[in-house]
């Protein structure tokens, strides 16, 4: 049935005109503007396409977008599903099995993070080298999962070296500055106690949210190449707790993106 379902998504997709799509982009907390670069050929509503799950969080947007992004074509989800909002980790996962399918051959993922290595700052750019999964669960336990590909995906370079090495090149070529470390992706929605926080600093975490890891998971499964970046939104020290404003988040995570932008326009046109 899984497999039906995401055979009926593509073929609709395809059907749409979204055709060879070289790289996959995901766009997390707000994170939408760099859609704003894009030559847009295609834009499909979340609830317009077959078996697709949709958007629920107010600032996930929930769209597919199919264009042109330095010299490549580009398929960009602008929001993306969580474990929080009640889906379980098909349906979380689900965008980038449809990625795959229509062909995307690199996959870049982003999202807001807090801080918990207390000497990154807000509005500053993690790159993550490896991840926590903290979620419970994995998208790759499921019947007939092994039908997609080896469910023993090997973990040891979740992020590829590659893509990685280019990212931090190109930062500093044009002066970003980027920290490079550990994700550990939770269920959220809450945000995490003191207690919790001064856990994750004892597992020698970097950052923390509630998304990527199992995309990321899933794009192993189907050896695809992917990196993702963490815009710090929140400085995460138990010491000194603040209350953390949502919109704030929202709004630090927009002053941040070009940055991010940045780094994604080089990089596309030579990966």
């Amino acid at each position: 049935m899984k497999q039906k379902h995401l055979n009926e998504t593509v073929a609709f997709l395809r059907a749409a005109g979204i055709t060879n799509p070289a790289i996959g982009i995901v766009l997390g907390t707000g994170l939408g503007k760099l859609v704003d670069e894009i030559s847009i050929e295609k834009e499909i509503a979340y609830s317009e396409i077959p078996n697709f799950p949709k958007a629920t969080v107010e600032f996930h947007s929930g769209k597919l977008i199919y264009g042109e992004f330095s010299g490549k074509k580009v398929l960009v989800m602008v929001g993306r599903f969580h474990v929080y909002e009640g889906y379980n980790l098909w349906e979380v996962t689900y965008g980038i099995r449809t990625m795959h399918a229509l062909g995307v051959e690199n996959l870049l993922v982003s999202n807001a993070a807090g801080a918990i290595n207390l000497t990154y700052k807000k509005g500053d750019l993690m790159l993550i080298d490896d991840h926590l999964n903290l979620q419970g669960g994995s998208p790759l336990a499921f019947k007939g999962a092994n039908a997609f590909g080896n469910i023993f995906a090997d973990m040891l370079a979740p992020y590829s070296k590659e893509i990685n090495q280019k990212i931090k090149t190109i930062s500093k070529e044009k002066n970003i500055e980027l920290h490079e470390g550990v994700y550990a992706s939770v269920v959220g929605p809450q945000l995490e106690t003191r207690a919790e926080y001064r856990m994750l600093q004892i597992l020698e975490v970097d950052a923390v949210g509630m998304s990527t890891v199992p995309e990321v998971i899933v794009a192993k499964q189907l050896n695809l190449p992917c990196a993702a970046i963490s815009v710090l939104t929140d400085e995460c020290d138990p010491k000194n707790l603040q209350p953390v404003d949502i919109a704030d988040i929202i709004t630090i995570a927009g002053k941040a993106e070009p940055k991010m932008i940045a780094i994604f326009k080089e990089l596309i046109k030579i990966i």
